[in-house]
């Protein structure tokens, strides 16, 4: 069965759509302080909700669509958390992570990992990229509030 770009892009929709239902977001609490962060997606739809969900949270997003951008973004805008799509294109997000992890200061950033895959090997792949946390896609409602306040507070 052939699937066309188009094609992709409704499925994207209807997992944006799965994954962040239109109820109400999950408010932080006012005692949690906004998170600037750096989102490098390819999949402008997903990229889009996790986008708005962040900043309805509060918290400052900044975007990148492929990784060498990602990277160069992430050494430069020195965000508190990153959540990096492993398959992207110019650079894979595990060479996203060995870069910026191999950077002076790059042992200070707070790497999530987002893939389709959720089996052991992939899990372990991304761990020894650097990232800090591995989580398959779609991430629910729940978890991305969860997974960024874990992360250290705006300096």
């Amino acid at each position: 069965m052939a699937v066309t770009r188009e094609g992709l892009g409704q499925v994207a929709q209807q997992m944006a759509r799965a994954s962040w239902p239109c109820a109400e977001p999950e408010r932080r609490s006012e005692a949690v302080a906004p998170r600037r962060i750096l989102l490098v997606e390819d999949n402008v739809d997903i990229l889009e909700a996790m986008r708005e969900l962040l900043e309805e949270m509060g918290h400052l997003v900044e975007v990148s669509s492929d990784g060498v951008e990602g990277a160069n973004r992430l050494l430069e805008l020195r965000p508190d958390v990153a959540l990096v799509d492993i398959g992207l294109p110019g650079i894979d997000g595990y060479e996203v992570a060995r870069r910026v992890r191999s950077a002076p200061g790059g042992d200070d950033f707070y790497l999530i990992a987002l893939t389709g895959y959720g089996g052991s090997e992939t899990k372990a792949k991304v761990l020894a990229a650097g990232f800090d946390v591995h989580m398959v896609k779609p991430l629910s409602l729940s978890d991305l509030p969860r997974l960024v306040e874990q992360s250290r507070p705006a300096r």
